[in-house]
């Protein structure tokens, strides 16, 4: 029964979805990000994601239509005249809403993408408005995966990036519209290789790191005992600090 109900609806979908693109814009294609030729990998939610979210849709359906139906088809039946008048009321208070929800768990998996490039995260979503947020790798702190019971029934899970100052802010535990939980915190919500990515990204924050601000040699360490501290243990803040008293220096040996 349920699949029959997903097949009707995924068709009305289709023809929704078509007209709502055309009226909103909404883009087709995942976001960019500056990055070498292959460089890019743009993810997208699994298909156990959208089942989850129809999961919780049916959960809340069966409740809110339940009452309404059963007392709309009491009163056909006591009172068919006044049962077919409120055919218009059971449309628009039961129905449509229905309508919207569905369209909304589709439109909410479609325009959810990821990007991940050796430099930074792209996280695009929404509905009527799109967010996008982009994360550097040289802020990240922290990135770990989240799963709870119905998501490994569903096999999914959540990696989540969390940036410096982001402690405070994950602690509400929901993403916002943009993607993030606060501005510290980035969610990639319904991903089936979380632990694969969770990998990938960690390794990208640590070449960011490596590699300082981008000099010619990112990975130079310097001797031991030479007196100068290596890139890889220097933040790219701590560097430019460093560049601008060396510049002070100078000019201050030139004029003298």
């Amino acid at each position: 029964m349920i699949g029959s109900r997903d097949a009707a609806a995924a068709w009305i979908y289709g023809g929704v979805w078509a007209g709502v693109v055309a009226l909103f814009r909404v883009p087709a294609q995942p976001p960019t990000l500056p990055a070498p030729a292959g460089g890019v990998r743009t993810i997208r939610p699994a298909p156990g994601y959208l089942q989850y979210l129809k999961f919780f849709f049916w959960l809340m359906l069966i409740p809110g239509d339940v009452v309404p139906i059963v007392v709309w088809s009491a009163t056909v039946v006591a009172f068919p005249i006044v049962g077919i008048a409120l055919v218009p009321a059971v449309v628009i208070v039961v129905i449509a809403p229905d309508v919207i929800a569905y369209v909304a768990i589709h439109l909410r998996y479609d325009t959810t993408w990821y990007v991940l490039t050796d430099r930074s995260l792209r996280i695009r979503r929404g509905i009527w408005v799109i967010h996008e947020t982009t994360i550097s790798f040289e802020n990240v702190q922290n990135v770990e995966v989240r799963q709870g019971p119905l998501q490994r029934m569903f096999g999914i899970a959540d990696v989540i990036v969390q940036t410096a100052g982001g402690g405070a802010t994950r602690s509400h535990g929901k993403a916002d519209a943009s993607g993030t939980f606060g501005a510290h915190v980035g969610v990639l919500e319904g991903i089936d290789d979380a632990d694969a990515i969770r990998n990938q990204i960690l390794a990208a924050v640590e070449r960011t790191r490596q590699a300082g601000l981008g000099d010619e040699h990112p990975h130079a360490v310097a001797p031991t005992g030479s007196g100068v501290i290596g890139h890889a243990s220097l933040s790219p803040r701590h560097i430019q600090v460093l560049r601008e008293i060396r510049d002070s220096v100078r000019r201050l040996g030139a004029a003298s």
